[in-house]
């Protein structure tokens, strides 16, 4: 009998575990894929640790979980300073005194705001409603309609004028130029990939892989005290009220004969014409280079393309929406029934988590349950 079956080998749930091994719980982990870190697992391609399920940058403001994930892994130096390519044209994201001098001609920061200002002023917006208002609010429309629109429609499969606003809100703007994505104090990735960063928390504790626990779910309850369940919160109780919805993304890798193809870690195509919403060159998130410091001859690209989820398919992003938010309220209320169980992480919690958020929660619910 053990203490706790953890139903999920990411994060969420190798944070939990090493927690409660620490504590001198017995625990069996389990995954249904065949391999161990979720959707943050990297493998080796061409000496090149390849992000197999979309790019995962750590980066994070709480020097606790920072500290944590050190532990576990060294990290490099890398700053996500992605760029978009509209038709052709190459623009800095995070929007900043390079995009708007290439978008305008604008010099000077009050340059730029008074722009913004007067396109904002021209579409009569006080109070956005939705995601469009709140992008032109920031941005102003002619970044909109270039570098926003036709992304964001690919990403989410909806129009922007039916999308929250909150979801841009996270977009960085800067009147300076600064090129890092992010307003993170710590930010990097784990030298030698995010599986060995999970392997090394989950030294020790007994893992089963290949293993589908919604399958064989009374079999395995009855091996454990308690279970901790990071998938779908709705898979979980048989998508008796319906279906959650998600968006999933489908990738298309592959090794080139060259050293470069794009120059940057990430690439963002902006425009409704290109099917992929954006390349990533997994090399460049270390440099380039094998541990020895060498130049590597080849590369490893992956195009990414939005889809609509469906059972079956990787759920990877939460609609998070009015009518799923509704629908979730009443799952979490029959989650909330289910003594044994907690619900953790992105699934179990219907909720779109960075890295360092998941792994805030992961300890602060083991804290919480090991006291």
């Amino acid at each position: 009998m053990y203490d706790y079956l953890i139903v999920g080998a990411g994060l969420y749930g190798a944070v939990f575990a090493r927690q409660a091994k620490e504590r001198g719980k017995s625990v069996l982990v389990i995954d249904k894929r065949p391999h161990i870190a979720g959707n943050v697992y990297t493998e080796e391609t061409e000496g090149i640790q390849v992000h197999k399920y979309g790019a995962h940058i750590f980066h994070t403001n709480n020097r606790e979980v920072w500290e944590y994930v050190n532990r576990f892994a060294e990290f490099n130096r890398f700053t996500n300073s992605p760029v978009a390519n509209y038709h052709g044209e190459l623009y800095s994201l995070p929007f900043n005194m390079y995009t708007f001098n290439k978008m305008w001609g604008v010099v000077t920061p009050e340059e730029a705001e008074e722009r913004i200002e007067e396109q904002k002023k021209n579409a009569g917006i006080s109070e956005p409603r939705n995601l469009e208002e709140q992008a032109i609010s920031l941005v102003g429309t002619d970044i909109y309609e270039k570098l926003i629109k036709g992304y964001t429609e690919k990403q989410w499969g909806r129009p922007c004028t039916e999308l929250p606003a909150f979801i841009i809100k996270r977009l960085p703007v800067r009147f300076t130029f600064d090129n890092n994505y992010f307003n993170a104090l710590f930010q990097g990735i784990p030298v030698g990939g995010y599986t060995k960063l999970v392997e090394n928390m989950l030294e020790g504790i007994e893992v089963r892989l290949g293993v589908d626990y919604l399958e064989k779910k009374e079999e395995l309850d009855g091996l454990a005290r308690k279970i901790v369940y990071t998938g779908p919160i709705d898979a979980f109780f048989g998508y008796r009220l319906g279906c959650l919805e998600y968006r999933s993304v489908r990738f298309e890798t592959e090794v080139l004969d060259m050293p470069n193809f794009q120059g940057n870690a990430a690439v963002n195509y902006t425009d409704r014409e290109t099917p992929w919403t954006r390349i990533i060159e997994h090399k460049w998130f270390e440099f380039g280079k094998d541990a020895e410091g060498n130049e590597l001859p080849r590369t490893v690209i992956s195009r990414e393309y939005s889809a609509e989820w469906k059972p079956g398919d990787e759920p990877y992003y939460p609609v998070n929406d009015e009518k799923n938010g509704a629908l979730y309220e009443e799952y979490r209320k029959l989650a909330a029934q289910e003594n044994r169980v907690v619900f953790g992480g992105r699934l179990g919690e219907y909720k779109y988590y960075d890295m360092d958020a998941v792994i805030a929660s992961a300890l602060a619910k083991a804290g919480e349950e090991l006291e």
